[in-house]
């Protein structure tokens, strides 16, 4: 969630005496107002851990601007003073990119107030919104105007657009439509100069030079401050069903994968893949959530179509998919949800899979990307590698398996002390799989972001040529490196 304003009787004490004494804190005020520009303890509080609770930092103040104009006069205000500013939305990262360091000289520049939804053009098929909008927010809008915004994801009552795009968040509908960069038309940023960047053109082909809007998403807030987007809209789709398969391993969900695309075509919108110990979680820790079939599976997919035509005609499609699956040994189980409970209920077992994990313990996180068609060697070749480095260690692994986007965790064996494993355990495993990944041409990070968390493994993982131009558009567009410093990009 987007961290609490303070009180009517703590925005007061805004003004303590070390506020009177910074002149940068001092100019914040005069540019935002005393009550949207935070420097006691208890007001920053909410904005300086990250939503994992695994970084902590301290600022020197928190910036509230309301519009774009007040982000590029703070922008313009920091480089007098020399202040880094670390951008934030809704706090919901999970690698660390929105949370300051621990020297307290930076300050957190929160677009949380920046929410509104400036215009929507349903004959572009388009939605233009701030940044600090929360992505259900623009969901809302979106149904509103008889149109869908397909990103979808767990955080989506909490996260906001800009962090979307400073993440290129993935979500569940990749498969179908795309991560937050190909949603996104054009941007409005503000640069590290504080100057205003109008990108906002809801225009599908622009060939006028280089791509300005791709440098900064995914850029997590290193280059420059969005403020606003224009996203892509689509027609809202006439019924969409959604089943559950139950498969022997990863090798027979890529087979049902390629046999859903080849019938379903572009209706086929989610392709999740489970296996039985994440619902077996699920079931330890949320006992009203029922296992769906009658026996354990090794691994279970959910599948959804979004059909413009009809239920019937997208039941149709499952019936003969399924019916064609069974027949050639891909499939050992199924089950179609019947009504829109149903369906909520199999997608409630795919997201409470985290809220599982949690329950059970601290464990070690990897959000890794491979090819498609790598995914089911790369699992059985890292899990065998980390049974013999970690013995006991238990795999949790789901994730969206249309796009090759895993999230392959490892829970501390049962009964032991997870402290003391993930102490032991943490920075090794971390690079078997980083290095495992790698081996299969992958990605350390698929949808969270670099942030804090992977920098470093950023850094071993590249070429010295990729790293190399990272650096000198970094160095081309925020010379100073007061942008969100630590973050991404390692330091030369």
């Amino acid at each position: 969630m987007n961290p609490p304003a303070p009180s009517d009787s703590s925005a007061s004490s805004v003004l303590h005496d070390a506020s009177a004494t910074d002149p940068f804190v001092t100019d914040c005020i005069a540019a935002l107002g005393a009550t949207n520009v935070f420097d006691t303890a208890a007001d920053m509080a909410g904005y300086l851990t990250d939503w994992r609770k695994r970084y902590t930092g301290h600022a020197r103040a928190v910036l509230r601007p309301g519009s774009t104009a007040e982000v590029a006069e703070v922008v313009r205000i920091a480089a007098r003073h020399g202040v880094a500013l670390v951008p934030q939305g809704g706090n919901t990262g999970l690698s660390g990119g929105a949370t300051p360091d621990e020297s307290g000289t930076q300050a957190v520049l929160s677009l949380a107030r920046m929410r509104a939804v400036r215009s929507i053009d349903p004959a572009n098929n388009t939605i233009t919104v701030e940044a600090g909008c929360i992505l259900a927010e623009v969901q809302r809008a979106a149904h509103e105007a008889g149109r869908l915004f397909p990103l979808s994801l767990a955080a989506e009552g909490s996260c906001t657009i800009g962090g979307n795009l400073a993440t290129n968040a993935g979500g569940t509908a990749v498969l179908c439509y795309g991560t937050t960069r190909e949603l996104c038309l054009g941007l409005e940023v503000v640069t590290a100069a504080g100057e205003v960047w109008d990108g906002l053109r809801g225009l599908r082909k622009d060939n006028t030079g280089y791509d300005l809007r791709d440098l900064f998403i995914g850029a997590e807030g290193t280059l420059g401050v969005i403020t606003a987007a224009v996203m892509k809209l689509y027609p809202q789709p006439a019924a969409q069903v959604t089943a559950l398969a139950a498969v022997e391993s990863p090798h027979a969900a890529l087979k049902l994968l390629e046999l859903a695309q080849g019938a379903a075509g572009p209706l086929l919108t989610g392709f999740e893949l489970m296996s039985d110990f994440c619902l077996e979680l699920v079931g330890k820790h949320f006992p009203d959530m029922r296992y769906p079939f009658a026996q354990r599976h090794p691994q279970v997919v959910l599948l959804e179509l979004s059909d413009n035509e009809s239920e019937a005609h997208a039941r149709a499609l499952f019936e003969g998919l399924m019916e064609t699956a069974f027949d050639e040994g891909i499939v050992l189980d199924a089950v179609v949800a019947e009504s829109l409970a149903a369906s909520r209920a199999f997608w409630d077992l795919r997201e409470h899979i985290p809220l599982a994990q949690a329950e059970e313990g601290l464990n070690i996180k990897h959000d890794i990307a491979v090819p498609i068609s790598r995914i089911g060697h790369f699992i059985d070749e890292t899990e065998a590698l980390i049974a013999a480095a970690a013995p006991g260690a238990r795999m949790v692994v789901f994730g969206h398996l249309g796009d090759g986007n895993l999230h392959y965790n490892v829970q501390t064996p049962e009964g032991g002390d997870a402290r003391a494993f993930l102490k032991q355990f943490q920075s090794p495993l971390n690079r078997l799989v980083y290095d495992s990944v790698v081996a299969h041409r992958g990605s350390i990070s698929a949808e969270h972001g670099l942030g804090r968390l992977k920098v470093e493994d950023n850094a071993r993982t590249k070429s010295p040529v990729e790293l190399g131009l990272m650096r000198a558009l970094k160095q081309a567009l925020d010379p100073h490196g007061r942008m969100n410093p630590g973050k991404v990009i390692a330091s030369a």
